[in-house]
């Protein structure tokens, strides 16, 4: 039974479709378990100072793994490790444990420092906390969690030996145990440690998604090891290209870092309220945008390294387009159901109607620029696949830096000119609630991310002609469709607010699938009537039964 486990876990799998779908499968049941952590994490604290110190104390971590930990990342690693592994095996094995040695040594330096400077940095980095006195408690939470991108780094080093085998059954199953850690903490490690057994929890998802990783990376036969005797050319070669990467993950990193450090100066719960709304529409983002380039990238790698541009555009328009295709639904019922989306996760316990209508209202806002996230992901890890480190990293530090002069610009005018705050308020039908601020903050993330986007595509439409055209009809087809299924939906609330009672968790939930289920209904039928080529390819997929897919010959397992 063991040798099977193991043998499904490292087996290959094929098809660009059927590998998004199964790795979107394996997230939807990883983000269904963050929803429940979200849910049980609601019910204990509401949006209160508790949860604004937690998530909080994810800050420094989190710059953590974006700028120490990325060194190491899959986008770096996996063209050299499909370059090495193909040329010579001996050599790809010496790599591996050079820069896994690197690797080790600098992230325990750098966080052990962190533990260490954590009660002179965080009160400057946090000043929302800096005269609480629950300082203590933020600056312990945050010592901790320093275990956490260690454990990450490790994982996701393993990770990138896996997928250049093209694997992916353990990345896609890593966040189911990673939740899975953080849901005990909060269930069995809470009422035994306090708040500082949430942080444990976080430790030990941590340490499941690293174990997880080890048997097939054993079975690779380059399972790293530790050494002195490293090659300095090797470590030179990764480092100066994913510095460029790691800048760009860190100034994105640090732009949320100062949303965050804003909303710390705001009213009690406007951190969690901000976390809560971005992890709920980070479901569809890891569902589409996540599994589709993770599941391209290496075939890029591979395209890049055979020098085939006409086939790296083809792969990059089909992606982009089934991306678009799922991406205006989702962002359509997110807007239209946000209340309903809202209620049924968090709506329990100490999460009260006024933290589910601000939480609502966050989260259309977010889900305004789904679709930009989403294209975002896919266009960093082609400029990856294509060696080109200047285009993401420039992209992505204007962004940031305009992400943090929109917040500076939207609280400016929130404050100075009470009409902008009550346009965003009534918009959202927030105007009679306390803590709408925290709405400026998501509005400058939702409007960075979507000039990003914005900016890549045009970049790379000008490198790859004839990428946007077909892309573009695709949104039109998407567009079309979403607006009258957001319109049947809109209907179908008001119907169903007779049918089901909306004084209860069943009816709200009811209510919202029954008017969803209905929307999607008519878009599928538009689709269909007009032709669309993305929902034939879907039911296609569907057909080859894209969850029984076969191991490939065992002798491509050394690409």
């Amino acid at each position: 039974m063991v040798q099977k486990i193991f043998e499904l876990l490292s087996r290959e799998v094929k098809g660009l479709h059927e590998t998004a779908y199964l790795i979107g499968l394996f997230t939807i049941l990883s983000q269904l378990l963050g929803l429940i952590r979200d849910r049980l994490l609601a019910h204990l604290f509401g949006a209160g100072q508790t949860l604004d110190i937690y998530y909080a104390s994810f800050r420094v971590p989190d710059l953590v793994f974006a700028s120490v930990a990325s060194l190491v990342s899959f986008s770096v690693l996996i063209p050299f490790l499909v370059e090495r592994l193909t040329r010579d095996r001996d050599r790809g094995a010496g790599f591996i444990d050079s820069v896994f040695s690197f690797f080790f040594f600098l992230i325990i330096a750098v966080c052990a420092a962190l533990y260490l400077l954590a009660p002179q940095i965080l009160p400057w980095l946090m000043p929302g906390f800096a005269a609480s006195d629950r300082l203590s408690e933020l600056i312990l939470l945050t010592r901790i969690l320093l275990l956490s991108p260690i454990l990450l780094g490790f994982s996701n080093f393993l990770a990138s030996i896996i997928q250049a085998h093209r694997r992916f059954m353990t990345y896609a199953l890593s966040p189911i145990f990673y939740n899975t850690g953080i849901i005990a903490g909060i269930i069995i490690l809470y009422p035994a440690l306090g708040v500082v057994g949430l942080a444990w929890g976080v430790v030990a998802g941590a340490l499941l998604h690293l174990l997880i990783q080890v048997p097939p990376a054993v079975k690779t036969g380059f399972f790293p090891r530790l050494r002195l005797d490293v090659a300095w050319s090797d470590i030179k070669n990764v480092v100066f290209l994913s510095v460029s990467r790691t800048f760009a993950l860190s100034v994105g990193q640090l732009s949320q870092f100062v949303l965050i450090a804003f909303a710390s100066l705001m009213a009690a719960g406007s951190i969690a309220v901000f976390n809560f709304s971005w992890n709920i529409q980070s479901v569809p983002l890891g569902i589409i945008g996540v599994s589709y380039s993770v599941a391209l990238f290496p075939t890029l790698s591979r395209l890049i390294s055979a020098n085939d541009r006409r086939k790296f555009l083809e792969k990059m328009v089909v992606t982009a387009r089934h991306i678009v295709f799922w991406s205006v639904p989702a962002l359509v019922l997110f807007i239209v159901l946000r209340a309903q989306i809202v209620r049924t996760v968090l709506g329990t316990g100490q999460f009260d109607w006024q933290a589910t209508r601000l939480t609502a209202a966050a989260l259309a806002i977010f889900a305004v620029s789904l679709l930009a996230q989403n294209l975002v992901l896919l266009f960093i890890r082609a400029f990856y696949a294509a060696g080109d480190t200047r285009v993401p990293v420039t992209v992505n530090t204007f962004s940031a830096a305009g992400t943090i002069a929109m917040a500076f610009l939207f609280l400016k005018l929130w404050n100075g000119y009470p009409l902008f705050g009550y346009f965003i308020e009534t918009l959202f039908k927030v105007e009679s609630l306390s803590g709408t601020k925290v709405l400026a903050l998501v509005l400058a993330a939702s409007v960075g991310a979507v000039l990003n986007a914005v900016a890549l595509w045009f970049i790379f439409g000008r490198r790859f002609k004839g990428f946007s055209q077909p892309v573009l009809a695709t949104f039109y087809h998407s567009f079309s469709a979403s607006v009258i299924m957001g319109a049947i939906v809109h209907g179908g609330l008001n119907i169903f607010d007779e049918v089901f009672n909306l004084n209860t968790l069943p009816g709200i939930f009811f209510q919202g699938f029954s008017a969803g289920l209905f929307g999607l209904a008519a878009g599928v039928i538009v689709l269909l009537a007009m032709g669309n080529l993305e929902i034939q390819e879907v039911f296609a997929a569907f057909r080859r039964k894209f969850w029984r897919v076969q191991a490939i010959t065992p002798e491509q397992e050394t690409l």
